[in-house]
């Protein structure tokens, strides 16, 4: 049975073209899994209190009333709504074991906005899987495969005893972060461009490194971010088969699962690439 797909072309209303994270990676990925037979199912916006949750009220009253702007996340007209609704998405996408396909992406957002001394959110508004995971009320274990350490993520989870967060990212690279291991969370940098045999064997050795936590889990959120495709702004030269690769030993954990998208900025590359890794979660690759 194929993973549902959670999305709104709402997401789409927001920001110019200019930017990485435009309307037309997510627009032209969308059209791509639709082609393969994907079903979709729209969602509806987070609650106020799911989301708070994860960020304190100041911030949270910032993004209702605008106030936050910076360099490369400002206060786009209605952003408040689009956040909301792409927090709804993934507390959707954990009820049905789904992927949601929404923007904005979430994992560089903090309690408090900025996390962990970074410039910027990095595009990120509320973040969504952090949400997410809050909401279940379960012992929940994240992995994050995007090329960015999410270091809002890591703010928000640490020292939570219910959720441990693993990240698997390019060193040195936006926002800086994620160099060690600590408390609940635990970091694997990477070279650039490092290849898959090098991240396929670092991700099998995470997984090891973490097999308790997953063990006692009863669910696995995963930021399924795919700027590690060669060529993207954060490239570790994997390539569209490599995420099938992904996707399986992600299976291989024996736990419901759901995903939510965080970074990945070539439409075309972004669609071929989710459908490879979710063919090789469900075993049909």
């Amino acid at each position: 049975m194929k993973t549902k797909i959670v999305y709104s072309e709402i997401c789409l209303e927001y920001g110019g073209i200019n930017a990485f994270e435009n309307a037309e990676r997510v627009l032209s990925a969308a059209k791509i899994l639709k082609s393969k037979g994907y079903e979709f199912i729209e969602p509806q916006p987070g609650q106020d209190a799911d989301i708070l949750r994860a960020h304190n009220q100041n911030y949270f009253d910032a993004v209702k009333n605008g106030k936050v702007e910076d360099a490369d996340t400002p206060a786009y007209e209605k952003i408040f709504n689009h956040a909301k609704l792409a927090a709804g998405g993934a507390i959707l996408a954990a009820k049905i074991s789904g992927f949601s396909l929404l923007r904005p992406p979430g994992h560089h957002a903090g309690k408090n906005g900025k996390a962990l001394g970074a410039s910027t959110r990095g595009f990120c508004y509320f973040n969504n899987i952090a949400i997410a995971a809050k909401s279940l009320n379960k012992k929940v274990f994240i992995i994050d495969i995007d090329g960015h350490h999410g270091n809002g993520t890591q703010e928000i989870v640490a020292g939570d005893e219910n959720i441990h967060y693993l990240s698997l990212h390019r060193q040195n690279a936006f926002p800086q972060t994620g160099h060690n291991i600590g408390q609940n969370c635990r970091n694997y940098p990477l070279p650039a461009d490092c290849g898959a045999k090098i991240y396929l064997k670092t991700f099998k050795k995470a997984l090891q490194d973490s097999q308790k936590e997953i063990q006692d889990a009863e669910i696995v959120a995963v930021s399924a971010g795919f700027d590690t495709h060669f060529g993207d702004i954060v490239s570790l030269g994997l390539q569209t088969p490599d995420y099938s690769q992904i996707g399986k030993m992600i299976a291989q954990l024996g736990k419901p699962v759901f995903f939510t998208l965080e970074g990945g900025y070539n439409g075309q590359n972004l669609g071929n690439d989710i459908d490879a890794f979710l063919k090789g979660f469900e075993n049909r690759s």
